[in-house]
């Protein structure tokens, strides 16, 4: 039977491929060491479950909840940009709570996406900037990742040779996987350029509070005048380490936010009332947590760093987000980094992303997430040396020809 149209337009998962090589691996008594998914392992903040705890069980919080979000959180997210950024957003207007960024990022694409509309969006990137506006009918044109001045000239291209011409750009800083991160300098030139050619900007900001250099990345909305033209993705996920709660926000240009609010009331009721009144407990409360999560990542980015460096695979250190953007050891640079991940897996018992799942321009890197402890990261470090030390003898006995390229 035909596949069905959507379907038919989504490429095969390729981190499925690892994920089996992953199992098959545990299924045989492996210990596998996994800094694949970017799935926070530390705890959310006790005050955020306090809260939670308090508010369950009601009937009144047993209800439907508000999808636009309950007036307290979007209030608590104003509050928040105002503090972080110096930002001033109205929270009836300009805010919107999303069922974490990654369905934000599905849903907006649904409202403002027409069949055929072009969109340009990073590469490599996460999979959503790119297939939640395929899934809408839309068409991608790749954009570099990093935010140098390569960026703006393949945009001008792209909006000279794209027929029908782009409605939208999507960045993402810090990113995800490349960990890039752009300055307001960037965001200005940005904002000037969408202005002039009628675009909008779509920006995750997911990694705003995973940074390690005392210097904080900043918002788009920074910028005089983008909220004209920019809507900003954030998540609770990262910050509070709340990936299952599935709390996110998306804020910015009021006719987008608008869009957005009226696809998600066909959609959904918004989260559960006491997971909105726990994250508005955290978006209020003390940042200690933050500083905590913020300095976990940062001894774990360290160990990684020194310790992969001594067993001979050379990680660039990240200055944002719980990621690692490696490059493919040259020895085995040729099986691309599908072939790569699930020879690691099976070799040396350590599982990373493939970083073509993240677009073709990401195959000759993979995506390392510091979600294991600083003992568990040494002793990946340790299984990857013996593998690396087999090197091209490895590569010849357990990969056939066919798969080499």
């Amino acid at each position: 039977m035909e596949e069905f149209h959507r379907i038919r337009r989504l490429p095969p998962y390729v981190f499925e491929q690892v994920n089996r090589a992953k199992a098959a691996a545990r299924n045989a008594g492996a210990d596998i060491v996994d800094l694949g998914m970017g799935n926070p392992d530390l705890p959310a903040p006790a005050h955020v479950i306090d809260k939670l705890k308090e508010t369950l069980g009601k009937p009144r919080t047993d209800r439907y909840s508000s999808s636009k979000g309950v007036p307290g959180l979007r209030r608590a997210q104003a509050a928040y940009y105002a503090r972080r950024f110096g930002v001033k957003l109205n929270p009836e207007t300009q805010i919107v709570t999303t069922l974490g960024s990654k369905e934000g990022f599905a849903n907006v694409a649904q409202a403002i996406t027409a069949p055929g509309d072009v969109v340009l969006v990073p590469n490599p990137s996460y999979p959503i900037h790119a297939f939640g506006f395929l899934m809408a009918g839309g068409v991608i044109r790749s954009v570099p990742s990093d935010p140098t001045p390569q960026f703006f000239e393949t945009l001008e291209r792209a909006v000279v040779h794209s027929i029908p011409k782009p409605i939208a750009v999507v960045v993402c800083y810090p990113a995800n996987p490349t960990a890039y991160v752009a300055d307001l300098d960037f965001y200005r030139d940005l904002v000037a350029f969408a202005k002039k050619h009628g675009l909008l900007v779509l920006s995750d900001l997911a990694y705003a509070e995973v940074y390690f250099d005392n210097n904080p990345p900043p918002s788009i909305l920074q910028v005089p005048g983008a909220n004209d033209v920019a809507v900003e993705f954030t998540s609770m996920s990262k910050t509070y380490s709340m990936p299952g709660w599935r709390i996110g926000f998306a804020v910015g240009n009021e006719r987008v936010i608008a869009a957005l609010t009226r696809v998600k009331s066909y959609l959904d009721y918004g989260a559960f009332t006491p997971v909105q009144v726990a994250a508005t407990a955290a978006l209020n409360g003390p940042d200690d947590c933050i500083r905590e999560m913020r300095d976990t990542y940062r001894k774990r980015r360290d160990a990684m760093v020194e310790s992969f460096g001594r067993a001979g695979w050379q990680v660039p250190a990240p200055t944002a987000s719980m990621f690692a953007w490696a490059p493919i050891p040259d020895v085995f640079k040729p099986l691309g980094s599908v072939e790569f991940s699930k020879l690691l897996v099976e070799k040396a018992e350590v599982a990373v992303a493939p970083g073509i799942g993240f677009g073709e321009h990401g195959d000759d890197h993979v995506r390392i997430a510091l979600v294991e402890n600083e003992q568990r990261i040494r002793q990946a470090a340790r299984n990857i040396r013996r593998f690396l030390e087999s090197g091209a003898q490895t590569l010849h006995n357990v990969v056939p020809l066919a798969t080499r390229r």
